[in-house]
């Protein structure tokens, strides 16, 4: 992946600098997910912002999974997060575990406390809260923070061999507390938590906290710039004096941008995660979740996001983007890839009473009406079709120009057909179309006799292959997020799915597989599912609607 984000923006340019001032002669830069859930779609802008830049300044790009609270991470989420970063075209130079540093981390919190700059704290949760102070009145000192340096290394020795419960002591930076910036008011950097880690096991009951240990990370991998999202610009301060006093040889620079938010999407994994636990969707990768899997099972390309991703560009200030600007760029990359179809998701029988009822004929129908080059195919066409509900209309309203007793229309590559009589069922529904064909009107003919407004597409009842189709929605109404005070759950919404039993035509999709992608002609881009579809029946998920009044 080259560098794709805004040629001009401000990290770039910091880079460049760095370069010219001879500061570095190499850029590193690192992708850092906590392994506790599967990446979202506001991920993806922190992974191709730091894997183009790397490409295109010929630095590395490291991928690093940042697993320093085991309560909370698995193997499951390892695994997603490497596929979705490989998919999404972010190949690593270097693959790492900060729970393989751990003991580096140890090392180098002794090292704090032999200066004099970290010590063993008794207090409990609530306590700490009370003597931290608030961003108006300065905090109070712990009355553990005067311990000497020898009883700080014994108690320390004694919480990484299991001494303690969890809760009982923590270990703390030594720092401010008076310090207009909290996050300097003596910070945790390491706490107890007897649970078995995804990759270390046993071999640990104490864990580092993320402030004491992402920098240490970044300093051992050579990390150049430590690309982050604006909530942790005031972390800085603390992320630098944790690389000057653990004394690391590598200085690397933490720059911080805005993250993504979308409307109609949630970007929190501990939301998306009770999402899934309360079975609210069918997974993580449930298509209308807004994780990188969700997005690939529905049918995005990963050149789509990563389009998406340069359009949105780099800035220090926090905006909201349409999620219709997501939608623009997969409708823009699939009109010429993804081949024509026809289907019928809302079935209603049609019958050509003069058509001979031994009779099948193939047609040949373009496979992409965009691009002449992809060719043509023939799709078999008789007596008995099956058209779409809303394409008949038994008493038509103003300017209704399909379907409907005594009307003429064409159906799509084949014939003009004209209403002569509707079947009903026991409740007064129409349950069949019966129409005349003229034979002398067939597509490609070039009968120039009489003109129709309308032409409605078709699937051929004797040939067409059973399908279902999802018609997706947002599955949030609105932005759950900015309802601090609403439980977002009150945000979803309950027609977020809908789903249709219909045909597809068999030609098009005879070799279907699970994520080919399909332009069914009126209703949509589509894609394949590749969790509920079977030999028997093709399952199709609606990437997007054709159209948008969305305008980049």
């Amino acid at each position: 992946m080259s560098n794709e984000i805004n040629s001009s923006n401000f990290i770039r340019n910091i880079i460049i600098e760095d370069l010219n001032t001879g500061k570095h002669d190499k850029i590193v830069t690192r992708f850092p997910p906590e392994p506790n859930g599967y990446l979202h779609v506001g991920h993806a802008k922190s992974i191709v912002l730091n894997s183009g830049l790397a490409r295109e300044f010929n630095g590395k790009f490291n991928l690093r999974f940042d697993d320093t609270n085991p309560t909370k991470e698995d193997t499951e989420y390892v695994e997603s997060i490497k596929e979705d970063v490989k998919w999404l075209g972010g190949n690593w130079d270097d693959i790492f575990f900060a729970s393989n540093y751990f003991d580096t981390m140890y090392e180098k919190a002794v090292l704090l406390i032999k200066k004099g700059l970290a010590y063993v704290c008794d207090l409990n949760a609530e306590e700490m809260r009370k003597y931290r102070g608030t961003l108006t009145e300065p905090g109070k000192e712990s009355p553990y923070r005067n311990r000497t340096i020898e009883e700080n290394l014994d108690l320390f020795e004694r919480m990484r061999k299991g001494e303690f419960k969890d809760g009982e002591k923590v270990l703390r930076a030594k720092i401010d507390m008076a310090s207009p910036n909290i996050n300097m008011r003596d910070p945790i950097i390491y706490r107890i938590a007897h649970a078995e880690h995804h990759n270390t096991k046993d071999k640990w009951c104490i864990y580092p906290m993320y402030d004491f240990a992402h920098p240490i990370e970044d300093a051992i991998e050579g990390i150049t710039h430590s690309i982050c999202t604006l909530e942790f610009e005031d972390h800085r301060p603390l992320y630098d004096w944790v690389v000057r006093e653990c004394e690391m040889e590598s200085i690397p620079r933490q720059i911080e941008f805005a993250r993504l938010n979308m409307t109609n999407t949630v970007m929190s994994k501990r939301k998306l995660k009770q999402l899934v636990d309360e079975g609210i969707v069918d997974g993580w990768d449930d298509p209308r979740m807004p994780t990188i899997s969700g997005l690939r099972r529905r049918g995005y390309t990963s050149e789509a996001i990563r389009n998406f991703c340069i359009a949105i560009g780099v800035s220090k200030s926090n905006s909201t983007v349409d999620s219709q600007m997501l939608e623009y760029f997969i409708r823009e990359d699939l009109q010429l890839k993804a081949p024509s179809a026809m289907a019928i998701m809302r079935p209603l029988k049609l019958v050509i009473t003069n058509y001979p009822e031994d009779q099948t004929e193939m047609l040949e129908i373009e496979n992409n009406a965009k691009d002449e080059t992809q060719g043509k195919r023939l799709v078999p066409f008789s007596r008995e079709l099956y058209i779409e509900q809303e394409d008949f209309m038994e008493v038509p309203v103003k300017k209704y120009f399909r379907l409907f007793p005594g009307n003429e229309v064409r159906l799509k590559g084949a014939y003009f057909v004209k209403c002569t009589d509707v079947i009903k069922n026991e409740n007064g529904e129409v349950v069949e179309v019966h129409c005349t064909y003229d034979p002398e009107t067939k597509s490609g003919s070039g009968f120039t006799g009489r003109k129709v407004k309308a032409t409605i597409h078709w699937v051929d009842a004797q040939n067409a292959k059973p399908a279902e189709f999802r018609l997706l929605e947002p599955l949030i109404l609105d932005d759950a997020e900015e309802n601090e005070g609403k439980n977002f759950l009150e945000q979803i919404n309950p027609n977020s799915l809908e789903i249709l039993q219909g045909f597809v035509e068999p030609t098009a999709v005879e070799n279907a597989k699970p994520l080919d992608k399909f332009q069914l002609i009126r209703n949509g881009f589509f894609t394949v599912d590749s969790k509920y579809t079977t030999d028997e029946k093709l399952v199709f998920n609606r990437i997007v609607s054709l159209k948008s009044s969305f305008k980049l």
